[in-house]
């Protein structure tokens, strides 16, 4: 199996946190060009050599067209993104939510949208009324010949090692409107499905990466239901591969989770979002486990992968202080992103040279 990239060689003796990440929504058809500028001219000044594209529907998909969401890329704008990473010796790897996150608000993405026969909760929650996201249901016999296309297309047209399915704030699973899943162990639901697109992955000789909350007891650690799981999927972690990389996101606080997924066999990497103090906390947390004398803890603690959860193109314009602040509150959010992404990955240069 591919390691997923030269960086995932390096065992203890090597140059600690490997992986300086960024992650970001995939861009609009007319900000490729904006988005593949800032790769090759921010991306070597601030040190970031991985780049986790969030694609989703958001791809001209020829395995099924009828999936392609407005303004999705084509494949010469993703060709663009390749050529600029490459260009910088960065690696790009694309995630399609896997799972969960198949809504947002009251927008139902298409997978469901033109297969709503997938959906966990098929015809409850209509507008999405008093619910987070929608997920497909795991155990619908025709979900992953779907699933499966659409990933292989994104890892080919990519050209890829690795390739993150997302699993992040799963909230239905195991349902009792789902016919399939009504009753199921939620823990083995979840791993299942883990299971499911590893192997799919393994067989193509892809690195996996994913979300790490719904392995987290929520209540048992206090960090609740958003961070981690309160219900009952956290058991999925001892049923599933080792090899796997955890995106051991935290936005609020920084508990120390990476010592935990690395406890557990798993390679990790921390993911704050827009609070500095927190980031530099996991950027702490992680250094600690690197300075404590256990190597094999240690080789397992890749490095961090900053999130945005903005407009790419908004989170560029905030970089270079182009951005004021908007009621909306999307502006912001960018604002304070970009900021925590330009402390965090400064303070990383700051290690590099004390070393």
């Amino acid at each position: 199996m591919s390691n997923g990239g030269l960086y995932l060689n390096a065992g203890p003796e090597s140059t600690p946190l490997q992986v300086r990440g960024l992650h970001l929504a995939a861009p609009a058809r007319e900000d490729v060009s904006q988005v593949t500028r800032f790769i090759r001219q921010v991306f070597p000044q601030e040190g970031v050599n991985v780049l986790v594209l969030e694609i989703n529907y958001r791809y001209q998909f020829l395995s099924h067209p009828e999936l392609a969401e407005v303004d999705a890329l084509s494949k010469e704008g993703v060709k663009a993104l390749v050529a600029a990473c490459r260009e910088t010796n960065v690696q790009l790897i694309p995630q399609l939510n896997c799972l969960g996150h198949q809504s947002w608000k009251d927008k139902t993405f298409s997978l469901l949208a033109t297969y709503p026969d997938f959906d966990e909760t098929p015809g409850k929650y209509p507008n999405n009324e008093e619910i987070y996201c929608r997920s497909y249901c795991p155990r619908h016999p025709e979900i992953h010949q779907v699933i499966f296309a659409l990933i292989d297309e994104l890892a080919e047209v990519f050209e890829v090692e690795a390739f993150h399915v997302g699993m992040d704030e799963v909230f239905l699973l195991g349902e009792d409107d789902c016919p399939r899943c009504k009753g199921m162990n939620k823990a083995r639901l979840f791993a299942d499905e883990v299971r499911t697109l590893h192997d799919h992955l393994s067989e193509r000789n892809l690195l996996m990466w994913m979300w790490g909350d719904r392995f987290i007891d929520g209540e048992t650690s206090g960090i609740g239901k958003w961070e981690a799981s309160i219900n009952h999927t956290y058991g999925a972690i001892d049923l599933v591969s080792k090899d796997i990389v955890i995106c051991d996101w935290h936005y609020e606080s920084a508990p120390p989770t990476p010592g935990y997924f690395a406890l557990k066999g798993f390679r990790v990497v921390t993911s704050p979002w827009r609070k500095t103090e927190v980031a530099l906390a996991q950027l702490g947390l992680i250094n600690g486990i690197l300075k404590g004398h256990n190597p094999t803890l240690a080789s397992r603690i890749l490095g961090v992968l900053q999130t945005t959860w903005t407009d790419p193109a908004a989170f560029i314009r905030a970089y270079y202080g182009q951005d004021e602040s908007g009621s909306s509150g999307l502006n912001e959010v960018a604002q304070e992103s970009a900021e925590c992404f330009k402390r965090l990955f400064a303070a990383l240069r700051g290690q590099d040279r004390a070393n």
